[in-house]
């Protein structure tokens, strides 16, 4: 495989520093969760190897979400991205195909390119609100079609797959023996409300998720597989096992401790969320040099500088980061032209969020010069 760093992650906030950030918008997550807001008392915790699948009392609250889902189902992962690369090396070598949408999180298709695969990008347009055509997708699909990539809700866009569009895609990976990954780490902070675990529709499905975006978990690494294929689970057992073996106890029974607590966590999440982006539709409607695509779910919108708006887009970013403190999410990270930029609404506080979105409209003003 042939790696190379994402500038993503080289530009991440965690790498820049974040004590040189005063409004912090890049995050594509909720506020972190302390560990004392679930109660846990992890003293008589034994530290041994853990269940390679994954803590079975944790399995099982993942596939209860799914009708017909099993405790077998599910594959515990350090993370989504272990899940995604998992998926990806177990599946994809250089004589396969891939479809995937773009823009989309790096490692959707950097891991896929690494691999040396072919692939195809289902582009996702700002011009048609980022939705998602299943007759474009059909166009792409070759017979050496081994994977079919996608995401919802999305990032950086916040667009939704319905779930007569899901069901359409899935019936095109059937027809044509590929596997249809879904990407469903925001499933639950879909604004109509979730659509069914992928997984649980078909055999050909493979979902993935984590606790890190939704919950506000980043820092104990778990996320999941989830796939009715018997042969399919064997050949992601083979690379976790490979790979790590199995998880961290600790990150384990953290993760079983917020799944049980689910409906007192998550509803004051998605309350919040709410109204951050009530904050930033109020602020769009006041801008002139942006535009964007308001998103159906996740904590993320990915607007951009009008083309006619005047501003030089270098100087915009320059004192943007370094006048105001204010950091987004260029649209470079997401191979888009940097006019874009992901703005992420759910981790900030209300007040940094409000100040950094004025912070934007301030450096857009400065970075068109004199007049």
């Amino acid at each position: 495989m042939k790696y190379r760093r994402m500038p993503i992650e080289i530009e991440s906030p965690e790498q820049a520093g974040y004590g040189r950030i005063r409004h912090n918008l890049t995050e594509s997550s909720v506020s972190d969760m302390r560990l004392d807001q679930l109660g846990l008392d992890l003293g008589a915790l034994v530290l041994a190897y853990t269940d390679h699948l994954g803590k079975p009392q944790l399995r099982e609250l993942l596939a209860a979400e799914g009708a017909g889902l099993s405790p077998q189902d599910v594959l515990v992962t350090p993370g989504a991205a272990a899940a995604l690369f998992i998926v990806a090396t177990s599946l994809l070598d250089e004589s396969s195909h891939l479809v995937v949408m773009h823009p989309n999180y790096a490692t959707n298709i950097e891991t896929p390119r690494a691999i040396g695969c072919a692939v195809d990008l289902l582009e996702l347009t700002f011009e048609e609100e980022f939705r998602f055509s299943v007759e474009r997708l059909a166009a792409l699909v070759r017979p050496d079609t081994r994977l079919i990539s996608l995401t919802s809700p999305h990032n950086p866009t916040g667009a939704t797959l319905s779930q007569q569009e899901l069901e359409s895609a899935i019936a095109l990976a059937e027809q044509n023996n590929a596997y249809l990954l879904v990407d469903e780490t925001y499933r639950e902070m879909n604004w109509a409300g979730p659509t069914p675990l992928a997984a649980a529709l078909s055999p050909r499905c493979i979902s993935v998720s984590s606790l890190s975006k939704s919950y506000g978990l980043p820092g104990i690494r778990i996320g999941w597989i989830i796939t009715r294929d018997p042969s399919l689970r064997q050949l992601f057992l083979a690379a976790k096992e490979q790979i790590l073996i199995c998880n961290s106890a600790v990150d384990e029974e953290i993760a079983f401790a917020a799944l049980l607590q689910k409906d007192r966590i998550l509803p004051p999440i998605l309350e919040r969320n709410r109204r951050a982006l009530e904050t930033v539709k109020a602020w769009m409607s006041r801008q002139k040099s942006l535009e964007w695509v308001e998103p159906r779910g996740g904590v993320v919108c990915f607007p951009r500088i009008r083309s006619s708006s005047g501003a030089d887009v270098d100087a915009f970013y320059h004192i943007l980061n370094e006048k105001y403190g204010t950091f987004v999410g260029p649209g470079h990270w997401f191979e888009m032209e940097r006019r874009f930029m992901r703005i992420g609404y759910g981790w900030p506080r209300a007040e940094e969020l409000a100040e950094g979105l004025e912070s934007i409209s301030a450096a857009l003003e400065e970075a068109k010069g004199p007049r």
